[in-house]
């Protein structure tokens, strides 16, 4: 089964801006524990948008896919159930 239907994105490593290659995601902050309140963000027509949670700016980059981010990493995937 697939982790997520809109991608999941973490800024663990604390960097200023994030690249993405989705334009509708959901911010984590970061990795649980010390994770904010997934929030839904949507760039619209826009190619950046700020976290409202944990002020992270997502830049969008087309020659990224969905779930790919510059730095690499930022993919927030949800363990699996045991």
């Amino acid at each position: 089964m697939a982790g997520h239907v809109v991608p999941h994105f973490h800024n663990s490593a604390g960097v200023p801006s994030i690249s993405i290659g989705a334009k509708e995601f959901m911010c984590v902050g970061a990795l649980p524990p010390y994770d904010h309140p997934h929030v839904f963000l949507d760039m619209g027509s826009d190619d950046e948008i700020i976290c409202p949670y944990c002020s992270t700016l997502y830049k969008f980059d087309s020659y990224l896919h969905g779930t790919e981010s510059t730095p690499p990493g930022a993919l927030y995937e949800t363990p699996a159930a045991a």
